[in-house]
């Protein structure tokens, strides 16, 4: 079975947004901890959130995916605002164990000007810090598009911060359509190249989940703009052989395309249909 899933807004709350989930025939979904663009989460609803997981064990629900605001970054030239980024994903890892057992995806974040290492070394010691034996919430570093001075446009960026990080077994990667191909990585002609040099230097055991989306633009501009399923410059018949390939066909797959639910309802009918069971 594809487990297909969309971007749904966590302000309405987690029932809510299952049975939204339920309606465009989705079975997993993302949402924003907190307000993207913003810094303070609403208050838990304890009884919306119990409701809610015996909804989706009753609708036979996949793994879940959270993702950090967007103003977090915790490689920061600025101590306040690396603290910041601490102290909301401390926040985001307290909150996620009332969701036990699901994924937390982040952005690296932006060096800044103050080089790659410099960078990868600030991430890997926020994460040190972060990261528990206790909790069940796996955390996921995103690829990234390698717009300014963002790190994780390779995979060569993203193993060196998986290398640092102590508790291994609590860290993995969430893997960007759009981001990968805009970084330059050709999934539309040489899918299983791309696959070969991700399992060679990450290993395609610490992919936990796809952001499945187009791409506005050529492959290798780092842009970062994404487009609608087909719409764009992967297009359907490639993005088709993601989600049938052996070795992600099991993932969770996230749209994060510019749409509304009714829109989102179409992608997932769309790509139900080109998927082989």
């Amino acid at each position: 079975m594809m487990n297909i899933g969309c971007h749904l807004s966590v302000a309405k709350g987690f029932m809510a947004m299952g049975r939204d989930a339920l309606a465009i025939n989705a079975n997993t979904f993302q949402f924003f901890t907190r307000n993207p663009r913003g810094s303070k989460a609403k208050d838990l609803n304890r009884p919306d959130i119990a409701a809610f997981l015996e909804f989706a064990a009753e609708n036979h629900f996949t793994t879940l995916l959270a993702h950090a605001p967007y103003t977090l970054n915790p490689c920061s030239a600025d101590q306040k605002t690396r603290d910041f980024a601490l102290e909301t994903m401390r926040d985001d890892l307290a909150r996620m164990e009332f969701l036990p057992g699901n994924l937390y995806n982040f952005h690296p974040g932006s060096h800044v000007g103050q080089g790659e290492d410099v960078g990868i070394a600030l991430i890997i010691a926020q994460l040190n810090t972060l990261l528990t034996q206790q909790q069940t919430t796996t955390v996921l570093l995103e690829t990234m598009a390698g717009k300014g001075s963002e790190i994780g446009r390779s995979f060569q960026e993203l193993r060196r911060i998986l290398d640092g990080v102590v508790l291994q077994e609590k860290i993995g990667v969430c893997l960007d359509t759009c981001h990968v191909h805009d970084a330059g990585y050709d999934i539309v002609n040489d899918l299983d190249g791309v696959l070969s040099e991700f399992e060679e230097i990450i290993g395609l055991d610490r992919l936990r989940a796809i952001h499945l989306n187009d791409s506005m633009n050529p492959r290798g501009s780092r842009k970062d703009r994404h487009a609608r399923i087909g719409h764009g410059h992967i297009g359907l018949e490639a993005i088709s052989r993601i989600i049938n390939h052996p070795r992600l066909r099991h993932l969770p797959f996230l749209l994060e395309t510019p749409n509304e639910l009714p829109g989102y309802a179409e992608e997932i009918a769309l790509l139900r249909g080109a998927y082989r069971e």
